[in-house]
């Protein structure tokens, strides 16, 4: 399971349409689905399924006064930079308001004990394209246009499950609560 910030469906469409410029052509990487394209904010990893209510309840509580985040797109990135997996898209924070509120979930889903924080710091972002397993040395993405370049604000937060499938991962959504 994870907990994710959803673009509204313009801004989505946008980057979409952005992205599958950048990745013409390209049999080296697989686009990640429109339907998939989302702001990580806590990966809580396998959970009983049984406990999506009371973790969805933890979750949307942690909201309480937070400002909804304003987020807008900055340059793409390869990870690992030598040897990518895949490539994501930095997202500029408006005030840092989707770190205060990934902070807010991670507290309330640690508190709960379904979640365990990362060492490393939040990084809003959305992963655009992964690799192919089996690709060695991907060259950087295509010259393109700049990505959009209007701020959004995110549409939802939702609780997802995630299953592995070969042709990628199948999210699901568990639980939302409309933002904004």
């Amino acid at each position: 399971m994870f907990v994710a910030l959803d673009p509204p469906e313009d801004a989505r469409a946008a980057l979409t349409a952005w992205r599958d410029s950048l990745v013409e052509g390209r049999r080296d990487l697989r686009p990640v689905g429109p339907k998939a394209l989302h702001v990580t904010l806590v990966f809580l990893g396998w959970q009983d399924e049984a406990a999506a209510e009371a973790i969805a309840t933890a979750t949307f509580d942690a909201l309480g006064e937070a400002r909804v985040p304003r987020l807008s797109a900055g340059a793409v990135r390869r990870l690992p930079p030598r040897d990518p997996r895949l490539f994501a898209l930095d997202l500029e924070d408006e005030g840092a308001r989707a770190v205060a509120l990934q902070a807010a979930v991670s507290d309330a889903l640690e508190a709960g004990r379904w979640y365990r924080p990362e060492k490393r710091p939040f990084w809003p972002h959305v992963t655009l394209a992964r690799v192919k397993r089996g690709e060695r040395r991907v060259p950087p993405l295509a010259e393109a246009p700049p990505p959009p370049p209007e701020a959004w604000s995110p549409a939802a937060l939702t609780l997802y499950r995630s299953t592995l499938r070969p042709q990628g991962a199948l999210y699901e959504a568990l639980a939302r609560r409309e933002l904004g």
